[in-house]
């Protein structure tokens, strides 16, 4: 383990005349090392100076880490993903004139840590050999406004948190944020005021997302750098978590590098966002990504290119893309008597549930950004009236899904505004109904394809890498709430700060060969 020096509270002065500090790792006999230069909100110090600066800098990097704008001693204002294009190739550009620069860097980090690279990716030039990101995306817009509808409790827990960071207790603020999230969204007030009930004042960014959520394209536009992720010349990896609240878009990230004709590294565990298990296969990957890209050395990189754990069969899998070779969609019907199954619906009548605003339809466990997020039992949500659940016979033989899961349900709701959530689960032999992945779908008078006052409505859920063992179920949720995941939905189009009344709506599932509601999945064949 080599020596390492550190430089601290190093002054990197922004064109509008902001100054940004950062700290510099160097192991020792290194002076001119590739650099890892890695930028966050969340500190310089504690355990992001000794994981990531030490870490890298005892296998031979120097690290560079610096604080984002309004925050841990840099300047400015915090105004949450707006600056980090500009700040970061200033930041790159200050970095090329030092002296101990080598010519050669890379980037690294997980979250919001990673949306600071690809907020560069595309401009940062020639010099930027590899970036390693984790459980992030190269836009967080679609993750604020899950399936149109809002991210209520992930974007309430991350606004307060970086409010109470900022305070005299700011190094627990990971700990308290959820808690006071959850006793907020429980108080009942109103969408609009929950930042006042959950850190005490008005958070900017907090009404920022309510406000552009009706039309997000203006303010996400120097927000979003999905377009050029296809310009990025670096060599990337990625890992993330089936129930992690950003894994759908890091996918589509992927995607997008594939179709460019890319071919990044691809990792997906069996974790969440904050679970700290990815800490130790994001080091160990990053390294082994670096010391290829940046040091010539590729004797750690594995074989191929993606890596996926698959639950249910608890076991790690190598394959060359994603999605995996020999995916196959398979549709499984909604039926009448709450069956669910591969053939055909029958004629039938649809299934009909009430939903209240006055008392949302919860949810127990999926992707939440500050949560223990997952698989927990659907038993007792189950037991609800307004959540219709339709479950499979006991498999005869275990079934694989590895991909994408999407649902196409037939509705009719008594209000043009309504959500539509879908949940998969595995049911097991002693009855415990544990939940896969699910999605929501928030509509409006144009938001689906209508036949007749039957609407035809898509659903992505996450994507899934599991097993359903034989003698287990596969069972589906169909429901009009996940409170607090997402707000609850008022009935009569208004704004999300909503105070006024809210119209309770009938909602109508249909499952005939008119219109045939499924869930599809995505099934492989078994391995060996």
């Amino acid at each position: 383990m080599r020596r390492v020096r550190v430089h601290r509270d190093i002054p990197v002065r922004m064109p509008d005349g902001v100054t940004l500090l950062a700290d510099r790792y160097v192991p020792a006999g290194a002076e001119r090392a590739p650099v890892v230069l890695i930028r966050s909100p969340y500190g310089r110090r504690g355990m992001f100076g000794l994981l990531y600066g030490r870490g890298f800098a005892w296998n031979g990097f120097q690290v560079l880490m610096q604080s984002c704008r309004g925050g841990f001693g840099s300047g400015g204002e915090l105004d949450p993903l707006g600056h980090e294009h500009d700040d970061g190739l200033a930041t790159i550009a200050w970095m090329r004139e030092q002296p101990w620069y080598g010519g050669a860097f890379a980037t690294f980090g997980p979250s919001y840590l990673g949306f600071t690279q690809w907020a560069v990716a595309a401009d940062a030039g020639p010099d930027l050999k590899a970036m390693a990101t984790q459980i992030t995306a190269s836009q967080f817009r679609d993750a604020a406004y899950v399936g149109g509808a809002f991210a209520l409790e992930s974007a309430l827990s991350w606004t307060t948190l970086t409010e109470q960071m900022g305070g005299r207790f700011g190094s627990a603020a990971g700990l308290t944020a959820p808690r006071v999230t959850r006793r907020a969204v429980l108080t009942g007030r109103p969408v609009a005021e929950l930042d006042l009930a959950s850190a005490g004042r008005p958070l900017r960014f907090y009404r920022d997302l309510l406000a552009h959520h009706a039309d997000p394209a203006p303010y996400w536009t120097r927000r979003d750098h999905s377009p050029r992720v296809g310009e990025v010349d670096a060599a990337v990896t990625m890992l993330g978590g089936w129930y992690d609240v950003f894994l759908p878009w890091q996918l589509k990230d992927y995607l997008a590098m594939r179709a460019a004709g890319r071919q990044p590294y691809l990792t997906i565990g069996p974790w969440s966002h904050i679970d700290a298990r990815h800490l130790g296969p994001s080091m160990a990957e990053s390294l082994a990504w670096f010391r290829a890209h940046l040091l010539g050395d590729a004797s750690r990189l594995r074989e191929q290119p993606v890596r996926l754990y698959v639950t249910g069969a608890e076991e790690w899998r190598e394959y060359p893309d994603w999605p995996v070779p020999g995916l196959r969609h398979q549709r499984w019907h909604l039926r009448h008597d709450f069956g669910l199954g591969t053939d055909g619906p029958v004629e039938s009548e649809p299934d009909r549930f009430r939903y209240h605003p006055d008392h949302p339809t919860p949810v127990i466990g999926g992707p939440v950004l500050l949560a223990d997020s997952r698989p927990r039992d659907q038993r007792r949500l189950e037991a609800r009236r307004d959540v219709l659940v339709y479950s499979s016979p006991a498999l005869e033989s275990d079934l694989e899904m590895i991909g994408p899961v999407s649902a196409e349900l037939y509705v009719r709701a008594s209000t043009p505004y309504a959500d539509v959530v879908v949940r998969v689960c595995d049911v097991h032999p002693d009855g415990r109904s544990m939940n896969v992945c699910e999605g929501v779908r928030r509509l409006g008078p144009l938001a689906a394809d209508t036949l007749g006052d039957v609407r035809r409505v898509r659903v992505e859920l996450w994507p899934i890498g599991h097993r359903f063992r034989r003698g287990h179920r596969i069972r589906v949720h169909v429901a009009a709430g996940a409170y607090p995941t997402i707000p609850r939905n008022p009935g009569v189009g208004d704004p999300l700060g909503h105070t006024g009344p809210m119209a309770p709506s009938d909602v109508e599932v249909f499952h005939s060969p008119d219109h045939p509601s499924a869930v599809i999945l995505p099934l492989c064949a078994p391995p060996g």
